[in-house]
């Protein structure tokens, strides 16, 4: 069943689960190497990456019924919509609202490792539904 213009499908809503695990891990991952964890700035770390992503998704379909067909499809739809919201993250970061900087090492790194996480469970998803 598709909603908002075709943009979200509810069969493809599961692979939600995968993509926050993936952006919300790295995420905390960081704050722990860093030893930043706290739930103040959990919040503030999280919200930029989170907002990007809510929007990114909806902007490319990223749970749309092409992503719930198979791996082939939702895998580079993810991907597209991660760089997006990572672009958002990075930038809303960017500002004073949120905490932390754009070091060259934290936009490499949580850009990339999301990226590849995010595909591998959206690939291990259908490894695992069929």
């Amino acid at each position: 069943m598709a909603g908002l213009n075709g943009r979200v499908d509810t069969a493809a809503l599961p692979l939600a689960v995968g993509d926050l695990l993936a952006i919300l891990g790295v995420l905390t991952i960081g704050m722990n190497q860093h030893a930043t964890f706290g739930p103040e700035r959990a919040v503030g770390v999280y919200a930029p990456f989170l907002l990007g992503w809510a929007a990114a998704a909806l902007l490319i379909g990223a749970y749309s019924a092409g992503a719930a067909e198979s791996a082939k499809a939702a895998i580079p739809l993810g991907i597209r919509a991660w760089v997006l919201a990572a672009l958002v993250g990075f930038g809303l970061r960017w500002t004073p609202v949120f905490p932390g900087d754009l070091a060259v090492a934290f936009v490499l790194i949580t850009l990339l490792l999301t990226g590849v996480l995010l595909g591998g469970l959206r690939w291990l998803f259908f490894k695992i539904v069929g």
